[in-house]
Formats: C-alpha cells, structure tokens, sequence
C-alpha cells in the first residue's frame, strides 16, 4: 500500500515532534457525549490477551489445525503495563513503568474483563503498544465487545482522519511492534519470542499460547495471568529498543526505561514471584546484547532484592 503523500499520514519512523503540526493537532468536530483526546497520548498502554476457542461459535466441522477467527475466541486475560511518557525539551520520549498486571480478578466472567478494559481505556489518553496486537488483540477486544453491546467510542472517536487507533500508520496512538519491526509486512515478521530473545529478553521461557486452553480447562488461570505479563513485559522493552532505533527515544531515554522496568520489576518480586523470575532470566541473559547501552552496561539485582545496581563491562 503507498501513502499519498497530500494526506500528510506521519512516517513510521519519525520522531513525534516531526509529527507536531496543525495537521496532527486537528481533531474531527466534537459532538455531545463524545470522548475528547488529547493532541498526544501521555501514557503508554503495552497490553496483551489470552484467548481460548468459543465452543458456542466455533463450528464442529472447523479444521483443529487452523487457527479460528478474531470472533470466535473468548478472552480469558487482559495483561497491561502501563508507563507514563516524558518528553524532553528536544522532544524525545523515555518511559517510566508505573504497573504491570492483569485486569480484573481470576474468576471475573468475560463480559466484566471487556467492560472493565474498555471503561479503562477510555478514561486514560493511552498510546497503545502490542505484538500483533493490530491483527490480533485488538481485533478481538473489539468483537467480542460487539457481541457483548459494550460501548468502544474511545478508540473511533479519538484522533482525526490521519492519525487515529483505527489508522495502520499512526504510532503515536498504536504502535504494534512487529508490524513496525517487518516494515508494516514488507519484510518477515519475527514472532515476539523470537525478537526477545534475540534482544537478550527472557522471552515465553518455554510457555506458549497454545498451551493456555489446557491451563484454563484445569483451573490454573493464575499462571495464565502470569504468562500474558511476562509478553506484556517483553513487548514494553522491545518497544523501548524500537522508540531509540527510529529516533522517536535517545540513549538516555531508551537506558532510563529500562532502568525503570529493573527497578519496578525488583520492588515487585517478593509479592509477585513470577515478574521476580522474568527479571532473573534477563540478568542471566547469554545474548550479548546490552540490557543498558550507554557505556556498554548492564543492571543487575544485587543483596537487597529492591536495590537495582550499574554494573559497567569491560
């Protein structure tokens, strides 16, 4: 698909004071009882869900090797991390994590998680990150609300005819990060294991999505939970390392968010063993990947399980 350059649609890859103008800033006329927004979003929403099949809609006769359809999956998980956006006075972005967790409780029914998720999102100016979350996630949010009646106007609603939740190319209000990583398809699409791993992240630590139909079948929901924080986790930093490779973040920035997952993660870890366990497999990374670029360094936990350390290589 080609851009017409008249629409003025922001490139992908430039920096957001690039994208700051009169075009970016017009909003479409605000009638009575519509969510207004923001010109920017200040907070990032990183979220992830977990899904199993609908036994009600999906057909008997539906092959098991293929995978249903955005409608057909019931959610059974809502993970987010949600981080407030800085803006320096050159206008880049560094992103400091205030909490990671899923929605709702354990035994909460579908329709409350959707209602709860989306009377949330519309209560916050939310940029939204995901991994596949254009194809997937969101898709999904959106249909089964539909089938529920739940009203979703914040995420139409808001932005205008160039930037908005719904447009493909604007990364100011959703940025999925495969997308952007494969050049919105022109290149291969990795999968989220795969790119964090190869960044050093713990990635799904032998978990897979696949495997979240038998964990709910036997009751252990809880450990779905944790797994779809532990993606929330490493789609946030892979985001993170995105934001400085397209400009959008400097080293500082980038090397400040991460520091702030480190510190979040350290200060959690005693009451949420498993965010505790995702910090130790990325300290114990073989990838020589740096967690924190400047100066070649890394963090590490040290004695004090709440005290992060800088721990310079050689």
């Amino acid at each position: 698909m080609t851009l017409d350059p008249r629409r003025g649609a922001p490139s992908p890859g430039l920096p957001p004071r690039a994208i700051a103008g009169p075009a970016h800033a017009r909003r479409m006329p605000q009638a009575a009882g519509r969510p207004a927004a923001p010109a920017r979003p200040s907070r990032i929403l990183c979220l992830d869900v977990e899904t199993v099949p609908d036994a009600e809609l999906v057909p008997e006769d539906f092959p098991k090797d293929r995978f249903p359809k955005p409608a057909w999956h019931r959610v059974v998980a809502i993970s987010f991390a949600e981080a407030r956006i800085e803006v320096g006075a050159d206008g880049s972005e560094r992103y400091i994590l205030e909490c990671c967790r899923s929605g709702g409780e354990a035994d909460w029914s579908e329709e409350r998680l959707l209602r709860g998720f989306w009377r949330h999102f519309a209560e916050g100016d939310f940029r939204l990150v995901s991994w596949n979350g254009r194809a997937f996630d969101l898709p999904v949010l959106l249909l089964r609300a539909f089938l529920y009646g739940i009203p979703t106007g914040a995420y139409f609603l808001r932005g205008d005819r160039w930037a908005g939740y719904a447009n493909r190319y604007a990364p100011d209000y959703h940025s999925d990060v495969m997308e952007l990583l494969s050049s919105y398809g022109a290149a291969t699409r990795m999968g989220l294991d795969e790119m964090a791993v190869a960044m050093g992240l713990p990635g799904k630590a032998g978990e897979h999505g696949s495997n979240v139909e038998a964990m709910v079948s036997e009751g252990r929901i809880e450990r779905v939970r944790d797994y779809c924080e532990t993606d929330v986790l490493n789609t946030l930093a892979l985001y993170c390392r995105w934001s400085l490779l397209c400009g959008r973040s400097d080293v500082d920035g980038h090397d400040a968010s991460l520091s702030g997952m480190v510190e979040y993660l350290s200060a959690e870890r005693e009451a949420r063993p498993h965010l505790g366990a995702f910090l130790d497999r990325w300290h114990g990374s073989a990838r020589p990947a740096p967690m924190m670029l400047k100066g070649g360094s890394s963090i590490r936990t040290a004695g004090d399980a709440r005290e992060a350390v800088i721990e310079v290589r050689p």
